[in-house]
């Protein structure tokens, strides 16, 4: 009797499991067709696999440049693209990653044009980046600017004291330990510092000049103080060339380039090296959220704001 109970227990945990991965691999089969077929209106379509319009988001807090060059590289070597629409929605982030794919959308315009849309936030390391496309589009309410550069330092000295904690520092070279927390900063280090931002700062703004140098309507020092505008006055000053939003780009884009077809973007994803089960996971909850979305969300929105 126990026997067969077991043999039934495993039968049921074999069966589950079967069922278990048919599903994960009919999520990963279909997910790719419900994006090419989630519309955002009649004449959109998001995620067609030929689209010309390539979207690539850059979103939180910039702290490396692999994913988005690799992404980027990918657009540039695909034919059926013929550009690229960058999505920003970051407030900025580390300078070099900054840099480097700041200087990989330069090189790719040279080639493929490459344009930029704002979301919510598009400020510091954001706007930077924004500023190598050709044409940068942002809502009206979108903060963007910060054109500067900050490090910031805590002087714990007092506190240590307080707390009878005393730290050893042994050192090789004079400005090893600048900006200790256990001491405070001395003259000759702040000016050190000050002109190591200010190097920095330069950089930052004969970047943005070498493109848009023509469009500002006040000199980039005066634009370049950390100010932060919304939209609609980073248009007024020359930082930005369009209001709207990504698809009210990406419909201009479409149009200005004459390109053939229904109007569709696609948004590039960095490449994967190795298929795991986490990838099947993933997708499967794309798969879900995506399902979701169909099925409550009307084709047209009723109401832009609900009071």
């Amino acid at each position: 009797m126990s026997r067969e109970r077991s043999k039934g227990i495993v039968g049921i945990f074999i069966l589950v499991t079967v069922l278990f991965f048919v599903f994960i691999i009919f999520a990963f089969f279909t997910v790719s067709k419900l994006r090419s077929t989630d519309s955002l209106g009649s004449d959109l379509i998001v995620n067609e696999k030929n689209a010309p319009i390539a979207v690539i988001t850059i979103e939180n807090e910039i702290r490396e440049s692999k994913k988005i060059v690799e992404m980027l590289l990918m657009a540039e070597q695909d034919r059926n693209i013929k550009a690229i629409l960058l999505r920003i929605d970051s407030p900025g982030g580390a300078v070099a990653p900054t840099q480097e794919i700041y200087e990989e959308v330069r090189r790719i315009d040279k080639k493929k044009p490459v344009f930029a849309s704002f979301g919510s936030v598009a400020a510091s390391g954001g706007y930077y980046i924004g500023s190598a496309a050709r044409k940068i589009w942002a809502n009206a309410g979108t903060l963007t600017g910060s054109i500067g550069v900050i490090m910031q330092m805590a002087d714990l000295s007092e506190l240590f004291k307080f707390a009878k904690f005393k730290p050893e520092v042994i050192k090789a070279g004079r400005y090893k330990d600048i900006g200790s927390p256990a001491r405070p900063m001395t003259d000759e280090e702040r000016a050190y510092l000050n002109d190591l931002l200010a190097g920095t700062h330069k950089q930052f703004m004969e970047d943005i000049l070498a493109v848009r140098k023509n469009r500002l309507k006040k000199d980039i020092t005066e634009l370049a103080q950390g100010q932060i505008f919304h939209g609609s006055e980073a248009k007024d000053f020359g930082l930005v060339d369009e209001i709207g939003g990504l698809w009210q780009a990406g419909r201009a884009i479409h149009h200005e380039l004459k390109l053939k077809g229904k109007f569709s973007l696609r948004y590039m994803k960095p490449r994967r090296d190795k298929f795991s089960l986490s990838d099947l996971l993933e997708e499967t909850e794309d798969t879900l959220s995506l399902i979701k979305h169909k099925v409550s969300t009307p084709a047209k929105p009723a109401f832009l704001f609900q009071h």
